[in-house]
């Protein structure tokens, strides 16, 4: 059993098949070097994959076999590990994720079909490889997430006759400070917590008490962290499956003893909304794996590609871009590793409206930063962000409105850039206006203290709509706008397709 982005036993499965096989079952998690070294790839996952590995491990040692973890290809394991054992066969589950990962689960294909090792690969939850048909892809994910869980396999289920393999090594497991996993984390580094005593912590915990306010925090940037679900790193690394968290609240709706209030079920409708997005998301990737490099009309693929600003680059990956709330965004999460959706959507909107940065180049700097880093959604939401699905509305994010709406008291501002902690609400979202007596006497200077606007707001969101909407005028637009929505679009709205120059809707937020 190939243990991959699926770290649990409960609803597992491969892990049943495994089992049903009637073989011994060596549970198998693979370190993969190249993997750790790609520019997507940080510390803080493996911090959080470590967690959940610690967890996996104790979980299966009661089912008769504790995690068994290699580090190196997981061809060269497969090898090793046969020149011991007969390997009757290699289960695991369908992965959607980037280039890397597709190539390697290829070469694995390839491997099991040479040595005679039946390789049986499940799909996840909600993603359907092969599935041609968009119309009829919610039917399909609905109908999956209504299949019954798997319940966990009974203890000693992993031996053969009731005998464990006892010549086995179950390996080392690295330290979070281990040097293959990249740079270390910041100081006063908050990751996330994994392993799967944590989901169902945060599940329950959103379900009885911090839900309730869900959708009115949901965009607030010092709110949300306490008031969202906060399972997307768990989901990327399963330590619980879709399935589960949605029959979970699901279940939790109909059964509860005390009535529900219409903010709480509006919340818990909103959970689900999002559960079904994010694998509408994760399904675009499965289908069209080129986004990862492409942008999804190719008329914008070249848009950006030769305009690259390394100064702007690094102001926005350091926080130092002179709009207090990016900043703060940008810090809190290299802190933290967790910002909510539209601080997300207004980082990438900044940095490629307003900065003109190629969505391909600063894609990998976010990347490495979100503990809940999953390709199928960082790629997708980054083209979406940047304006160049062909498909979908222009979504420019005001920073200087979008501060005032969501931390108009400055509480998050003040707490990530503590520069500004004594500036007076007045002009803490736009210091720079701050008449220069006033600054004097809060002793405070602009550009020492902290730096001037990086480009001029309005103008670059101007010179920005102008760039994007100027590219839909070529006749070819439409027709490949429309094909484009065939392959990968929503089907929300039944029946309804983009007319020619699908994406002129512009929304200024």
């Amino acid at each position: 059993m190939w243990f991959k982005r699926d770290l649990r036993i409960y609803d597992n499965r491969p892990l049943q098949q495994a089992i049903a096989s009637g073989h011994a079952v060596i549970p198998l998690f693979v370190i993969e070097p190249d993997f750790w070294q790609l520019k997507t790839s940080a510390r803080r996952h493996w911090v959080f994959v470590r967690d959940s590995l610690i967890e996996l491990r104790e979980a299966l040692a009661h089912l008769g076999q504790p995690l068994i973890i290699r580090n190196g290809s997981i061809k060269d394991v497969l090898k090793i590990l046969g020149q011991t054992y007969h390997i009757a066969g290699l289960y695991a589950h369908e992965e959607t994720s980037h280039s890397w990962s597709y190539a390697r689960d290829e070469g694995v294909r390839d491997y099991c079909a040479k040595h005679l090792i039946a390789f049986y690969e499940t799909p996840a939850n909600g993603i359907a490889r092969r599935f041609h048909n968009r119309d009829k892809w919610a039917a399909m994910r609905r109908k999956r997430m209504a299949e019954p869980r798997i319940s966990v396999p009974k203890a000693g289920a992993l031996m053969a006759s009731g005998q464990a393999l006892s010549d086995l090594d179950s390996g080392v497991m690295p330290g979070r400070g281990d040097a293959l996993f990249g740079p270390p984390l910041v100081d006063g580094d908050a990751t996330q917590k994994g392993g799967r005593r944590a989901a169902m912590g945060l599940l329950k915990s959103f379900l009885t008490d911090r839900g309730a306010s869900y959708v009115t925090h949901l965009a607030s940037p010092s709110k949300a962290p306490q008031s969202c679900l906060r399972l997307s790193p768990h989901l990327v690394w399963g330590t619980v499956s879709s399935r589960e968290v949605e029959q979970t609240i699901r279940n939790y709706k109909n059964t509860v003893a005390t009535p529900l209030s219409r903010g709480k079920i509006r919340s818990l409708n909103a959970v689900l909304s999002r559960l079904s997005w994010r694998c509408h998301f994760m399904q675009k990737l499965e289908d069209q794996p080129e986004i990862e490099f492409e942008s999804m009309h190719q008329l914008y693929d070249d848009l950006r590609a030769n305009e690259w600003d390394e100064a702007r680059f690094t102001a926005w990956a350091t926080g130092q871009t002179g709009y207090p709330l990016i900043d703060a965004c940008m810090r809190a999460l290299t802190q933290t590793g967790w910002l909510p959706f539209r601080m997300r959507a207004m980082l990438v909107s900044f940095a490629s409206y307003h900065l003109w940065l190629d969505w391909r180049r600063t894609a990998p700097h976010l990347a490495r930063l979100f503990t809940d880093f999953e390709a199928g959604i960082h790629y997708s939401q980054f083209q979406m962000q940047s304006g160049v699905t062909g498909i979908n509305t222009i979504r420019i994010y005001n920073p200087v409105k979008q501060s005032y709406e969501h931390d108009k008291n400055g509480v998050f501002i003040r707490h990530y850039c503590p520069e500004l902690a004594k500036v007076s609400d007045q002009w803490l979202h736009e210091p720079h206006l701050m008449p220069p007596l006033q600054a004097l006497a809060q002793g405070f200077e602009i550009g020492r203290d902290y730096p001037l606007p990086i480009v001029e707001n309005e103008a670059a969101m101007r010179l920005a709509k102008d760039r994007i909407f100027a590219v839909r005028k070529h006749p070819s637009f439409g027709p490949l706008a429309a094909q484009i929505y065939q392959k990968l679009g929503s089907r929300k709205k039944v029946g309804k397709r983009p007319k020619a120059g699908a994406d002129k809707q512009l929304k200024l937020l």
